[in-house]
């Protein structure tokens, strides 16, 4: 992983640890399927931003609260068959972290792509309260129709 220096005189420090640390929890929870320990690093009030291109499969749009990332990780697996994230680079700024990875997105066929990603992450308090997914949503959509 490549990693990018805080700006100096800034902690970024959440009650857990940095900001970067908490994002790293939240891609571990996802990792491990753990919608508990993913929420927990979420504001109950989180805003789950999709690209709205993804709306005719129900993961387009901002999805809001606890409530909401819940219906979209539920939604996941009724149009794809897997899907593994691989961040490579945070970038810290304040309370801004954006995150550059690869995902691998396997249809419900069995046919799977490697698609890049981008992640915008904004935290308060010690929690995410924004998540925007930015991504190439035609490439995404061919994997789910393959």
């Amino acid at each position: 992983m490549t990693d990018v220096a805080e700006p100096t005189g800034m902690t970024n420090a959440t009650p857990t640890g940095t900001n970067r640390d908490l994002i790293e929890r939240a891609y571990r929870a996802f990792h491990d399927r753990d919608v508990a320990a993913l929420l927990d690093t979420l504001d109950p009030q989180v805003e789950w931003v999709h690209p709205d291109g993804m709306a005719e499969y129900g993961l387009g749009g901002t999805k809001h609260g606890h409530a909401g990332v819940r219906q979209f990780l539920a939604t996941v697996p009724t149009v794809l068959g897997g899907m593994r994230l691989q961040p490579q680079e945070f970038v810290v700024a304040g309370d801004r972290v954006v995150v550059f990875g690869v995902r691998q997105v396997t249809s419900v066929r069995g046919t799977t792509e490697t698609l890049p990603f981008i992640h915008s992450w904004t935290l308060r308090d010690g929690r995410a309260v924004r998540m925007e997914d930015i991504f190439d949503t035609v490439m995404f959509r061919r994997v789910i129709e393959s």
